[in-house]
């Protein structure tokens, strides 16, 4: 084992006590800086602070009663004081829908659950509320509606949830037990991930003699990820699909759609950072679409809303105060590099040129304290949507975003 999958493993490990690495982005760090061994120290500290799946950073402040007006220039809305956020943030007709923090909640002297709590979006005060009912949180495209399960997982039945009331409207009876659901990119169809067992348990590995803090790890070994079903939103109605047993599978590693809604597709540990494998809705596995083949599970943005450019990983940094980082554009077809653009965690395509990027507030030389940024393909400049990360010693939160 090298150098670099020690840092990963102890990442992996610190994840499991605060947000899971959904995203992979401690990966990409590491992988910019190969060629930086020197700075490895204050990569592995930059990449603990920014660890998520689908994300990591933020500061809590709870008690904080003061709200300056939103800034909202062209269409982007802006809250560069919150941190979290309070208020909407929004670029255009994407949205922060939801944002979540973790903690692993202790049920026995050595076994503990990864349990998240939302903050969701109410669309009659564009104010963020707090949640804790739900284990997992998908939102619909349009914002309006929200594919909840309910704690104690695996779920065996999905709710639908109306946003502006708060109510479910109805619920999705399962057979087999659920631990994750994301919406097609239509908004039509919902992929339920199935699991036999709690894909958030956790056990207990040590515990701080100085401090009293546990160390949480996820499950080691094969997962306990069955298939999945695929769902008509406005019905409930469809199909459970088992998948195979895979060695490269983790003990949580979701489904989600591929842009067209005809496949779905998984993270799988592989050769190269963020590497995924596809399936037929039958639970055949597949090879990548064609314009799909070059992307990377842990790169949220993924294609452009034309699909003619695909967000890919971290590749350059550099250096001063703050430091800048850049992130690849590439042909999604060929994987050729297109251009680069500023930000070293592409989160959302706003449109065809512009993205929501996390991107580093800090030296290179210093701990990775990020803010949420809105960026443009061909411009340096940067225009800040959220406040900024203060300390890295305290709970994250994990973006979630939707078409609006």
């Amino acid at each position: 084992m090298n150098i670099e999958e020690l840092v990963r493993d102890s990442l992996r490990e610190q994840a499991s006590r605060q947000t899971p690495p959904a995203t992979g982005f401690a990966d990409r760090v590491l992988a910019v800086r190969r060629r930086r061994t020197r700075r490895l120290a204050t990569v592995a500290a930059a990449a603990v602070a920014v660890i998520t799946v689908a994300v990591a950073v933020p500061l809590l402040e709870p008690g904080r009663t003061d709200v300056r007006p939103a800034e909202v220039i062209d269409g982007v809305v802006t809250h560069p004081d919150q941190w979290p956020p309070r208020d909407l943030i929004a670029a255009g007709g994407t949205a922060l829908a939801a944002y979540y923090t973790a903690d692993t909640v202790a049920r026995t002297s050595v076994e503990g659950v990864f349990t998240r709590t939302y903050w969701l979006l109410d669309p009659r005060t564009d104010k963020y509320r707090k949640n804790t009912r739900w284990s997992y949180v998908a939102v619909a495209p349009g914002m309006h509606t929200a594919a909840v399960l309910e704690q104690n997982l695996p779920a065996h039945r999905i709710g639908i949830l109306d946003l502006t009331t708060g109510r479910v409207e109805r619920w999705i009876p399962v057979e087999r037990g659920v631990g994750a659901v994301e919406f097609s990119h239509d908004g039509g169809r919902i992929v339920a991930t199935t699991y036999d067992d709690n894909p958030d348990a956790r056990t207990l590995s040590a515990v701080n003699a100085d401090t009293g803090a546990a160390d949480w790890l996820a499950p080691r070994g094969e997962s306990s990820r069955t298939g999945f079903y695929a769902l008509d939103t406005a019905t409930g109605k469809g199909t459970w699909s088992g998948v195979a047993k895979d060695t490269r599978v983790q003990s949580r590693q979701d489904f989600r759609f591929t842009r067209s809604g005809e496949q779905v597709y998984a993270q799988v540990l592989g050769d190269r950072d963020g590497s995924e494998q596809f399936y037929g809705l039958d639970g055949d596995k597949i090879a990548a679409p064609p314009e799909e083949k070059y992307l990377r599970a842990d790169v949220d943005a993924r294609l452009s809303p034309n699909r003619r450019l695909a967000a890919l990983g971290l590749t350059k940094e550099v250096g001063g105060s703050p430091g800048k980082s850049y992130s690849s554009i590439r042909d999604p077809r060929t994987g050729k590099e297109i251009t680069k653009v500023r930000g070293s965690h592409l989160l959302a395509w706003v449109d065809d040129r512009r993205l929501i990027a996390w991107e580093r507030t800090t030296s290179l030389e210093e701990t990775y304290l990020p803010r949420l940024v809105l960026v443009t393909i061909g411009s340096d400049k940067v225009v800040p949507l959220s406040g900024t990360y203060k300390d890295i010693y305290t709970k994250y939160w994990a973006p979630v975003f939707a078409e609006r």
